[in-house]
């Protein structure tokens, strides 16, 4: 696969049985506003899909993550159909939310409403965490979840996360998470 302007190394590839975790591409933009705009998936997350300039700049964001810390999120694309199907990922977002949130790799998840209920996030989530611990160390890390979303608090729990506080993020209630993967 030819790089893109700008990226000579594809940072992160991982493999799973049905999934390949890698960082974002131009051409994953169509799939990725598609997905932001399922207004099912965005009651959870703010209630208001982003506009296609918003989804442009996530993107930058984590093409930032990668060239400047190394990690990111990860796009989510099932091997079988070659089709974008979600993100993952650890990240920095330096949302202001304390030193016991906010100096903690961030987990992150979200994937499209069509494949849920297969095990995909649980799948590549792991492997994205396997990925963190070996590329960065082993050690604490964190997510944030809005309380209603339970499809998600149980995700988290797979993963070994477990709540330590609440705090209100851009004007909501949610529940600050940790595990430690020592």
């Amino acid at each position: 696969m030819p790089a893109e302007p700008g990226r000579s190394i594809l940072w992160g590839m991982i493999e799973t049985e049905r999934l390949r975790l890698r960082p974002y591409t131009l051409a994953d933009f169509a799939p990725y506003c598609a997905m932001w705009s399922d207004m099912d998936l965005m009651r959870h997350i703010g209630g208001v899909a982003p506009s296609p300039e918003d989804a442009w700049n996530r993107i930058l964001r984590y093409e930032g993550h990668w060239s400047l810390l190394g990690y990111g999120i990860f796009a989510v694309i099932e091997k079988a159909s070659g089709r974008y199907v979600g993100e993952t990922g650890l990240a920095d977002f330096h949302r202001g939310l304390g030193d016991d949130f906010d100096k903690a790799g961030e987990a992150a998840w979200i994937f499209s409403s069509e494949i849920h209920g297969r095990g995909y996030a649980f799948e590549a989530a792991r492997a994205a965490h396997d990925w963190y611990a070996r590329h960065k160390g082993a050690g604490r890390t964190v997510c944030l979840i809005d309380p209603a979303n339970e499809p998600s608090l149980r995700l988290a729990a797979r993963l070994g996360y477990a709540p330590f506080r609440e705090a209100v993020y851009k004007g909501r209630t949610a529940v600050m998470l940790e595990r430690s993967s020592a």
